[in-house]
């Protein structure tokens, strides 16, 4: 499955072979031993992965439930009538499949993929970026796609990536398609991640979002063994990003608003609350004008999943 798609996940091997994920970790470190394999947090890859890029057909094939219920849940945050960026990538198709539905919206994106999801909806207008078209991904990129962001404002950016660590933030191992995705943060009053729990942990070559610029995670529910993925939770909360989890695979159906709990990940007990964002969020790109940024919009409970609005732990 590593030499067919370049990644994979251990939820999904266990899928696959109906095993434990348990059983099926110590059987990648068997293969790594070989090397056959580098483990990655949350799956493996093949050796030398860390540079290593999977293109679109390996990755659409690598959490599809997870990236489908972080979807459902990342589309409750669109408003009616806003102006959004969308980065490219599978997660952020799903997230485009379910933006269709969104009345007036207007969508600026580098990605082929997320015009191509939203090219007939007939209520979302549709702003493409310039650039050269990278095919491993279908996105565009380089200056052109840069210059044509110049000046751009909109509300909020979603955004994917290679891998998520609270020390570097969101990074990708394409130097171009980085460049690109820190210009498209650049014309957001707001930045949204969505990654994976298998993203949890990775590190890659660019960084494309440092932590204290990234207001909202949008994630999945880590499996329960998996100490690393919520010790890395953790350690974004305590920077200031806020968490969204989705509460399972393929959860979150419709418009509704994504779900809130108090606690740390995998508590539920159900509350309404709004992290206020950190100062350095709350401050502007050069080139806004000093418009005001419109606050984060309350979250109700819904079926979606939830805030997890992990609290910074006391020193």
């Amino acid at each position: 499955m590593v030499r067919a798609n370049g990644a994979v996940s251990l939820r999904e091997l266990a899928r696959v072979v109906q095993t434990s994920e348990v059983t099926v970790r110590r059987d990648v470190r068997a293969l790594e031993a070989e090397g056959l394999l580098d483990r990655r947090h949350g799956g493996a890859v093949l050796p030398g992965g860390f540079t290593r890029e999977s293109g679109f057909p390996q990755k659409s094939h690598l959490a599809t439930a997870e990236k489908t219920a972080i979807a459902d849940l990342a589309a409750g945050f669109v408003d009616e009538g806003e102006a959004i960026v969308v980065g490219a990538g599978t997660t952020t198709q799903e997230l485009a499949r379910r933006l269709a539905r969104v009345p007036g919206l207007t969508v600026v994106t580098n990605s082929l993929l997320v015009a191509q999801a939203l090219a007939h909806a007939n209520r979302v207008e549709v702003v493409m970026t310039g650039g050269t078209l990278r095919g491993s991904n279908y996105a565009l990129v380089g200056s052109g796609a840069e210059q044509s962001l110049q000046g751009l404002r909109v509300s909020r950016a979603f955004l994917s990536g290679s891998g998520l660590t609270a020390e570097r933030g969101l990074s990708t191992s394409n130097m171009l398609s980085a460049s690109v995705d820190r210009a498209l943060v650049q014309a957001a009053g707001e930045v949204v991640v969505l990654a994976d729990h298998t993203k949890l942990g990775s590190d890659t070559m660019f960084q494309t979002v440092p932590t204290d610029v990234i207001t909202r995670l949008v994630t999945d529910e880590p499996p329960a063994h998996d100490d690393r993925a919520a010790t890395e939770l953790q350690a974004l909360a305590d920077q200031g990003v806020q968490i969204a989890v989705a509460s399972g695979p393929g959860a979150g159906q419709g418009p509704d608003r994504p779900g809130a709990a108090d606690g740390a990940v995998g508590e539920r007990r159900a509350s309404r609350r709004d992290v206020p964002l950190p100062g350095q969020r709350r401050n502007l790109p050069p080139g806004n004008g000093g418009s005001p940024l419109r606050p984060a919009p309350s979250l109700a409970e819904g079926p979606g999943g939830r805030v997890a609005d992990l609290a910074p732990r006391r020193r």
